[in-house]
């Protein structure tokens, strides 16, 4: 094969996989060394204590979450309030409004919006599972700085807050959120430690 043929060839190929048609879609090369503590603009965080990341809201079956991301070294930063790959779940009733702050002090980018939970295996998240649940852009994401946003958690499953920056939840930078009908008072269970109602 001459040399122009197999150049033509490459293009051919290239403008194929720009336009998705692709045998296998493979996630980009991820480093997570990038994904360190250090930088952190500690001022957005500062006071912010354990009982901030569930609490109850002003308005009746209101609750509010409190989603830090790089809390802490734990899996290169990519965590919230410290917790990742689901070690961390919010337990909602259905029917409550959920309002979120969501605070990155990384220079890292990093978001958050609500899924379904087998979609933290997924490079990329799509739309939110409810309407409203996700910071704006959460694919670009935002770095040093913080977002609010409010959903209702209509209808009962198992869900996820994952960082929808691309790859972030495949490498485990997500926390389980179940949304259950027979939940009384919204719950913050951590690893092994009982289940905490939300803070007063």
């Amino acid at each position: 094969m001459n040399l122009f043929r197999c150049l033509r060839m490459a293009a051919c190929l290239g403008t194929l996989a720009g336009i998705g048609i692709c045998a296998q879609e493979k996630p980009p090369a991820h480093d997570a060394s990038a994904h360190g503590a250090s930088g952190l603009k500690k001022e957005l965080i500062e006071g912010i204590t354990e009982a901030d990341f569930l609490r109850m809201g002003e308005a009746p079956k209101t609750v509010k979450i409190t989603l830090v991301a790089a809390y802490t070294p734990a899996n290169y930063g990519m965590n919230f309030n410290g917790s990742f790959k689901g070690n961390a779940t919010y337990t909602i009733p259905t029917g409550w409004t959920v309002e979120v702050t969501f605070i990155n002090p990384s220079p890292v980018p990093h978001s958050v919006l609500v899924v379904e939970k087998e979609k933290t295996r997924k490079v990329q998240m799509g739309e939110p599972a409810f309407s409203g649940g996700s910071i704006p852009n959460p694919v670009q994401g935002m770095s040093l700085n913080k977002a609010s946003f409010k959903f209702t958690a209509g209808e009962a499953g198992d869900y996820a807050f994952c960082c929808g920056f691309p790859t972030h939840a495949l490498s485990g930078h997500w926390v389980a959120l179940n949304v259950r009908d027979d939940a009384k008072v919204p719950t913050l269970k951590v690893g092994d430690a009982p289940p905490r109602e939300a803070a007063k």
